[in-house]
């Protein structure tokens, strides 16, 4: 038996047929393979559990014959020590990534949210997480790997990263529930600092915006927004209507779960103001949705309208979800109870309403100030 050194493994011939292991005189298993095409490679025998097993070390000359002796010395006190490293590594090759968390995760959990939702994560996911962890095995995620993530995804938005962050943790503990991992390495990330935007529209301000879609030349839009305004929904929630969600006779809107951000369903009262509206675009209406495109889909934004309206109007701060927050502020200036909003708004949860409470302070202040005049007056 030959002492496998890098000369003996440069001048090894190839066999005529197959390929042919020659083994070391030194260490027990080790050897050196070649094929009939003479490609090279270091390999390893061993026997545990009474299994025989053969794993291949490395190619070469990527890997040099005193690196692969080495190597194999490290192999055999593992076997030494009743350790299987053939099992080891293939386990390891077996084991799902980060692109299999996607998949699965796209597969189980996607379909459970609304339909701007899985939008929103796709991108999350094709933008971000993918590109920088795709090939790393999720039992190999370190809180490292999360804030690397994190950091990177921050450079383009502090509030973008933190989404991205709880959509991935969220990705991880349906992880652990499939027994992948036992451990979220994306608990307690360090999140950056929010600072809310509240925006409101004034009286004046809203007779500006209602000015300007009376002169909007896509009258189709102007009625989405006014709709956004008269309803206080999301756009999500309004773009994709469709007539057979309105019950226009008990000026009800009926909204199914998959078209809600929670996927819960909704019945929820339309004022009057909406339901002229929508009774008038329901005599004009050639589709079945209440926003269509020439396509046959519903409007998928509101991008351009919504930026002509701001430079109409002047008011170049202003968002679409701000029209979701002035319709609260209407509601609570005129003492309408939160709990009552929250519905209105079609939040699931009362926290989520809470968010409003502080505008409640005039209207509580004027009951305040009415019982002190009445109790000055008696």
């Amino acid at each position: 038996m030959p002492n496998i050194t890098e000369t003996y493994t440069k001048r090894a011939d190839a066999p005529e047929k197959g390929n042919k292991i020659h083994y070391d005189d030194a260490i027990k298993g080790f050897g050196l393979r070649i094929t009939k095409a003479g490609a090279k490679s270091f390999v390893l025998n061993y026997s545990i559990n009474r299994r025989e097993r053969r794993m291949t070390i490395g190619s070469y000359p990527a890997w040099t014959a005193a690196a692969a002796r080495e190597e194999a010395k490290r192999l055999r006190r593992r076997i030494d020590q009743g350790e299987d490293p053939l099992e080891e590594q293939n386990q390891r090759r077996a084991a799902p990534n980060v692109s299999d968390l996607w998949s699965e995760y796209e597969r189980v959990h996607l379909p459970t949210l609304s339909e701007r939702s899985q939008t929103d994560q796709r991108s999350m996911w094709s933008k971000y997480i993918l590109p920088e962890l795709q090939s790393v095995q999720v039992r190999e995620l370190s809180s490292n790997h999360v804030d690397r993530l994190h950091a990177r995804v921050s450079a383009a938005g502090t509030t973008r990263a933190n989404r991205v962050l709880e959509v991935f943790r969220k990705a991880l503990n349906l992880a652990i529930r499939w027994g992948w991992i036992e451990k979220n390495p994306a608990d307690g990330f360090r999140r950056n600092a929010e600072h809310s935007r509240e925006r409101y529209l004034t009286p004046a301000e809203y007779e500006r915006v209602f000015d300007a879609l009376d002169r909007m030349q896509n009258q189709r839009a102007a009625n989405a927004i006014r709709l956004l305004i008269l309803t206080g929904a999301r756009r999500g929630e309004v773009l994709p209507l469709e007539w057979n969600d309105l019950d226009l006779d008990q000026g009800l809107w009926n909204r199914p779960p998959h078209k809600s951000k929670d996927r819960k369903r909704k019945r929820i009262p339309l004022s009057n103001e909406a339901l002229v509206l929508l009774k008038t675009m329901e005599e004009n209406a050639i589709s079945r949705y209440l926003f269509p495109t020439s396509t046959g889909t519903h409007m998928p934004d509101l991008n351009r309208p919504w930026t002509w309206l701001k430079k109409e109007t002047g008011l170049h701060d202003l968002r679409v979800h701000d029209l979701r927050h002035s319709f609260a502020s209407v509601l609570i200036s005129g003492g309408v109870p939160l709990e009552t909003i929250g519905k209105l708004l079609g939040h699931s949860q009362h926290q989520t309403t809470l968010r409003y409470a502080h505008l409640m302070d005039d209207p509580l202040r004027r009951a305040a100030n009415s019982f002190s005049a009445s109790s000055v007056n008696a």
